[in-house]
């Protein structure tokens, strides 16, 4: 084990994600000595890079998995995960998802490629002041959290993504091969909390469309 991963676990951080200040404070001493110890690490396997200043020890020095999302965090800080990645996580869609994709509070799109842990994809939405985590729910996650969307804000931020517009209820259910159970699962409240999130108009005119299509299909019940 090489000094640096001996002291990360010493302290106590061996599963979590390690920014650059965390190491400097750890290991001490002048820039050239923490240089030094990060790029033996590097070499050696027992520290991997997510990307410039972000880092997770070796896969044999953790003592559990670290999960892609909380690898997200991260990697862009402020985000949460959404789209395809959270729909695939909450059940909603039966395909494997390859990237881990957030939403994310600046205004570029950014992509990072990492060890282990494969692609990741950040893309900023307009969303209303104040209503950046509206439908996003903090996980646990191990010993780490991670942001990451309701299934409907998953959905509809896949919409204001693509800006798509309203094609029916088949776009969801063959298009997209949502499992039908859980979208007849939505309930009035879960429409009425996102109604004030999206600035444009077709993202609010997709989900008014959706809630009709989706409360037409159900009973009304006090959970309505």
């Amino acid at each position: 084990m090489s000094s640096l991963a001996q002291q990360v676990t010493a302290a106590g951080l061996a599963d979590h994600i390690l920014s650059e200040r965390q190491i400097g404070d750890l290991l001490g001493g002048g820039d050239a000595r923490r240089y030094g110890l990060v790029n033996r690490a590097l070499k050696d396997g027992s520290l991997l890079r997510m990307k410039r200043g972000t880092y997770v020890l070796g896969k044999r020095y953790r003592s559990e998995t670290v999960h892609p999302f909380t690898i997200a965090q991260g990697l862009v800080p402020g985000s949460y995960v959404s789209f395809e990645s959270a729909l695939a996580h909450h059940g909603w869609i039966p395909e494997a998802v390859f990237v881990t994709a957030s939403v994310s509070p600046g205004r570029k799109t950014l992509r990072f490629e990492t060890p282990d842990f494969g692609a990741f994809s950040f893309h900023p939405l307009a969303i209303a002041d104040y209503r950046f985590l509206t439908g996003v729910d903090r996980v646990q996650m191990g010993k780490l959290t991670a942001f990451v969307a309701q299934p409907l804000r998953a959905l509809l931020d896949l919409v204001a993504l693509r800006k798509e517009e309203w094609a029916g209820l088949e776009w969801l259910t063959q298009g997209m091969r949502i499992d039908e159970d859980m979208l007849f699962g939505l309930r009035r409240k879960d429409f009425a909390k996102l109604k004030s999130v999206y600035k444009h108009k077709a993202v609010n005119g997709f989900l008014t469309a959706l809630e009709s299509a989706v409360l037409a299909r159900k009973r009304p019940s006090v959970d309505d």
